[in-house]
């Protein structure tokens, strides 16, 4: 079997009166993700990985922010779109490795609801999923 590896990056700036859901979990947190969907900028950088190992193109391309029908979207169903999408072209996903840099909510203490959120989403177990919190030490 040919093995493919695709790299997924997304930001969103945090922004008051926004729920803050990363991973597919919403963190408590005063701020959330800036977007046109949920801005769940875990679940997109994850999407654009899955479709690029594909050769699917990318997250901007199947899910516009200029089209209406997206706004407000949950990214589990743009990732759960992407992951069809994915398999139908006869690609199976085997792990996914995630760091989220950020100076917002503290990643570790939601980090195994994340792992579980995501390897569902993506048809996997949680030990295919890593998720690692890094904060930007103030830049």
């Amino acid at each position: 079997m040919t093995i493919r590896t695709g790299l997924g990056f997304d930001v969103h700036r945090l922004v008051e009166g926004r729920p803050c859901i990363l991973g597919g979990v919403e963190l408590p947190h005063p701020t959330g993700p800036d977007g046109h969907s949920d801005g769940d900028a875990v679940l997109h950088a994850i999407c654009d990985a899955i479709l690029g190992a594909a050769g699917l193109d990318d997250l901007g391309t199947r899910f516009p922010d200029t089209d209406e029908e997206w706004k407000d979207a949950l990214s589990s169903d743009l990732l759960r779109a992407s992951v069809a999408a994915v398999t139908e072209e006869g690609w199976r996903i085997g792990n996914v490795d995630i760091v989220i840099a950020t100076e917002g909510p503290r990643i570790a203490p939601h980090r195994a609801e994340m792992r579980a959120s995501i390897a569902g989403l993506l048809g996997v177990s949680a030990d295919c999923v890593n998720v690692k919190g890094k904060t930007l030490e103030g830049l």
